[in-house]
């Protein structure tokens, strides 16, 4: 179905959930005051409590290991990995919802737990399914903006301004100017902003694919897929593997704790009373940098420039020489180590494990299985090292590689549609809690010489 106005795709999906919002929405107003006075009562316990401490290093060295920000929807241990209401990656495969004859988790489902803190029933389950369905119909206008962006743009680039184009449809934003809403009432019209984004985001994220690498050749949506397996459709993906490998990739990725580029910058924008359309655009020219969200193209790249170079059946001895030179090079091995983790990223694991089950025989993913268990040794001998381990870059281009995904710069929108699950979350629960707008101090090299130097205190 194309609908042909805003106006009347809004209309068609309020007259069929006749204003009821669904069931998530019904649960968040049950939960939103029972946080509220949670959070009231932890501030009245501790709020007076010593976090951490700060060092000069830290400040200068990009705040690494300074807890500053209150994040609830998920937690990173340096020896856990990513845990998202308080369940690890194994549990949410688990315990959350897949697809029939499936193995991996339904994004649909991950976000119910991610604004609940609880595992959806069926029924709850299907009923975000099918206002997603509802909500991400897209409108002529946005189709022919999309359609008209430069292909010579890069894919992220394309997609920050879509969503910037659909800001015009917040309901926060409108509401805020016409003073209709009061601060209790912000986290519903974020709400309806983030539902509205996370319906869309697939389909916009698809027919950028399309337009800039597929000729303009456009898919249209299949009702009856879910909205990772409808995103791989849109694609142009339709094996069952393909669909499964997406549906685990848009779930481990969604959420890292607050303080990665990505989910910080949503976060620090949104604290402004930016709607979930600014807010994302921001975290998403994040994701873009190349320190951020295209560390997996990195890997990629390293992997075929060492299968050219050594050529196949490398050996363990030419892998580590070869990541000796890399080291000797001044460069970093792609792929190994994390600002926080300390241990193999459990996120690595679940992809090792569903490239065991589905791929054979496929050289480059062999060389992956193969470096997890050559390169750490060698990184465990370069003492300035702390984490020799794999994190979940080491394999996820690789799998979208295998699949036919040839076009890297794309790479990074797959990780950008997966993140806006847990940015959306966060946005949400941040209005519902009433966080106020991020201003952290900051200070200069005079401030530092005058506070720990010789004269300190004199000026």
């Amino acid at each position: 179905m194309q609908v042909n106005s805003r106006s009347a795709l809004q209309m068609f999906y309020r007259s069929v959930y006749n204003n009821s919002h669904g069931l998530l929405k019904k649960r968040m107003r049950e939960l939103v005051p029972v946080k509220q006075a949670l959070l009231r009562d932890v501030r009245k316990r501790y709020g007076a409590k010593e976090v951490c401490k700060v060092t000069v290093d830290q400040a200068i060295g990009g705040m690494r290991n300074v807890f500053g920000l209150f994040y609830d929807a998920s937690l990173l241990d340096a020896k856990t990995g990513i845990t998202m209401r308080d369940y690890n990656i194994p549990e949410l495969q688990e315990y959350l919802q897949k697809a029939e004859n499936g193995h991996e988790p339904l994004p649909e489902a991950l976000f119910w737990l991610l604004c609940t803190g609880d595992f959806p029933s069926e029924q709850e389950f299907a009923d975000v399914q099918q206002e997603w369905k509802l909500r991400g119909q897209l409108d002529s206008e946005t189709q022919k903006f999309i359609l008209s962006l430069p292909k010579t743009a890069h894919p992220m680039t394309m997609l920050s301004q879509t969503l910037l184009f659909l800001q015009k449809d917040s309901q926060f934003q409108q509401a805020y100017d016409q003073g209709k809403v009061s601060k209790p009432q912000y986290w519903e019209y974020f709400y309806e902003d983030a539902m509205d984004l996370l319906a869309k985001i697939p389909r916009v994220a698809a027919l950028i694919y399309r337009h800039k690498y597929k000729n303009g050749e456009i898919i249209s949506a299949d009702e009856n897929l879910d909205w990772a397996g409808n995103y791989a459709h849109m694609l142009g993906y339709n094996k069952f593997e393909v669909r499964e490998c997406l549906r685990g990739y848009l779930s481990i990725h969604a959420d890292h704790e607050g303080g990665n580029v990505s989910a910080h910058t949503t976060h620090l924008v949104g604290s402004a009373l930016a709607d979930p359309y600014l807010s994302y655009s921001a975290g998403v020219n994040g994701l873009a940098g190349p320190l951020h969200g295209l560390a997996n193209q990195e890997v990629l790249k390293w992997l075929l420039e060492m299968r050219e170079e050594l050529g196949e059946n490398i050996s363990n001895e030419k892998i580590q020489d070869y990541v000796l030179t890399t080291i000797r090079e001044g460069k970093v091995i792609p792929g190994y180590g994390h600002a926080v983790l300390r241990y193999t990223d459990p996120r690595f694991i679940h992809q090792k494990d569903f490239a065991a089950r589905h791929i054979k025989d496929d050289p480059l993913v062999d060389l992956v299985r193969q470096c997890y268990h050559v390169i750490p040794p060698v990184l465990k001998t370069i003492g300035k090292i702390q984490n020799p381990w794999p994190n979940v870059d080491a394999h996820s281009g690789v799998l979208l590689y295998h699949y036919g995904m040839r076009e890297f710069q794309y790479y990074t929108v797959v990780f950008a549609v997966s993140r806006a699950l847990g940015c959306m979350a966060n946005l949400i629960w941040s209005r519902a809690f009433g966080l106020p707008i991020e201003r952290p101090g900051s200070i200069t090299m005079r401030w530092i010489e005058e506070k720990f130097g010789e004269n300190q205190g004199m000026k």
